[in-house]
């Protein structure tokens, strides 16, 4: 019983109480009127969402960071009697969630300007055995994986006498992937085979490394034909391949927390539209995130193997592959990393370069400022590996710790360098061995 239904109670009673004190026929009148108003609302109020039937569609269940997540609503009344108003909460996680408010015929309440920010859809006129459908676009602006729901669906009577409330629970998840930008070069040392070491490995693809022959198999392919093998023993023999050590990538993210920031961006108080030009958040993290996921597709096209190591809330190894399965791993693997890792990145190198093979390069993605990550770095060369450090530069997210000392220790030890401050196309960063030290953009 709402506030108003009280008192609408409150006037029956005390006509009731008028008519007896008084006998006259118009407080008796108003009584029947009250009384009247109370039993039908509350009987109109208990059918109000009998019949209804609600069902949300994703067009898919993984998302992007900067790009729409699109999602299809179907309202259906299959009741013989009509809906006057029906109202769609929606209580997903999902950041920047919107049901776009829109009236269906005769609208009897709309969303207040209140209201604007959260994701409520009002329908009207909602007809016997009639379904309504209305799609719903979403900018993602954050990584992770978050809930589709629970929706509430509120109606009543048409006085809102007597609201009535059905929950809908929670069905479906959405996992918003990291951006990635497009890199057009990323040059990378060659590395060099281990001396007297075979890495007895099969695979199903063509790499360099012929390990042996064996006969032909349906589903193999012609270009696995060893043809002069097959002249030789006059029956089709294919040749057997070992994975390349040298076309091993490892991308290690850097996740301890006291490393990463996010600053507040002043800008201009509006919020981004769709159609516009999306902008990271001012979160070193989200742009080391986007680095890494631009590295490994940008790698992973090229058919090369890449693997990835992030210390974040656990320890999230992926051995390097092949392919869009793997892309798929790394891409679902960055969605869910935070910086909340406890371990430096010195001491994630320490604890993992001997899993590494020698020859492989690693691509390490660090906002630190600690010359012992150089050190790591020398280490891992006479290691027999071969790393690349791509900085993101504190100071120009508004922090304290400038790169330049860092970024200048790498030069002197020869390490390949890549340098991404804030506002920067990560792709062209990438791409570029230039760094531009003292660059501020946030306040």
């Amino acid at each position: 019983m709402s506030t108003r239904a009280r008192g609408v109670l409150v006037l029956f009673l005390l006509c009731v109480a008028a008519a007896l004190v008084t006998g006259r026929e118009l407080f008796v009148n108003l009584s029947y009127f009250w009384g009247g108003l109370l039993v039908l609302s509350y009987l109109w109020s208990r059918y109000s969402l009998r019949g209804l039937e609600m069902e949300r569609h994703p067009r898919t269940n993984r998302a992007q960071v900067g790009q729409l997540f699109v999602e299809q609503f179907e309202l259906r009344n299959n009741s013989r009697l009509p809906k006057v108003w029906i109202e769609a909460r929606d209580e997903s996680d999902l950041p920047g969630y919107r049901v776009t408010a829109v009236a269906i015929g005769l609208g009897l309440r709309g969303p207040s300007r209140a209201d604007a920010h959260r994701a409520i859809n009002v329908l009207a006129g909602l007809a016997a055995h009639q379904t309504r459908n209305w799609i719903v676009r979403t900018l993602c602006t954050s990584r992770g994986r978050y809930r589709l729901g629970p929706m509430r669906l509120l109606s009543g009577d048409p006085f809102g006498l007597f609201p009535t409330l059905q929950d809908i629970p929670v069905q479906q998840h959405v996992v918003v992937l990291p951006m990635v930008v497009p890199v057009s070069s990323f040059s990378i040392p060659s590395g060099r085979l281990p001396g007297g070491e075979a890495l007895r490995q099969r695979t199903h693809q063509i790499t360099p490394n012929a390990s042996g022959v064996r006969d032909y198999a349906p589903g193999d392919s012609f270009g696995r034909i060893h043809w002069r093998s097959t002249a030789r023993l006059r029956r089709l023999v294919v040749k057997e391949f070992e994975l390349d050590p040298l076309a091993e990538i490892w991308i290690v993210l850097d996740a301890e927390r006291l490393v990463h920031h996010a600053y507040e961006d002043p800008g201009d108080g509006r919020e981004i539209g769709i159609g516009e030009h999306f902008q990271l958040p001012a979160s070193t993290f989200e742009y080391a995130a986007t680095a890494a996921a631009s590295l490994a597709v940008h790698f992973l096209q090229r058919d090369r193997s890449v693997g990835l190591i992030a210390y974040s809330s656990l320890r999230q190894v992926i051995q390097p592959e092949f392919g869009t399965a793997q892309q798929l791993r790394i891409l679902e693997s960055l969605a869910v990393a935070n910086p909340v890792g406890g371990q430096s990145i010195s001491d994630v190198l320490k604890i993992e370069a001997p899993r590494i093979p020698q020859g492989a390069t690693v691509v390490i993605i660090t906002a630190s400022s600690d010359p012992e990550v150089v050190d790591s770095l020398r280490w891992l060369t006479h290691a027999g590996r071969q790393p690349v450090l791509v900085l993101v530069d504190d100071e120009s997210f508004g922090g304290s710790r400038s790169s330049a000392k860092l970024a200048a220790a790498a030069r002197l030890s020869a390490i390949p360098l890549r340098v991404i401050h804030y506002s920067d196309d990560i792709g062209a960063a990438l791409s570029s061995r230039a760094f531009r030290p003292g660059r501020r953009r946030v306040a």
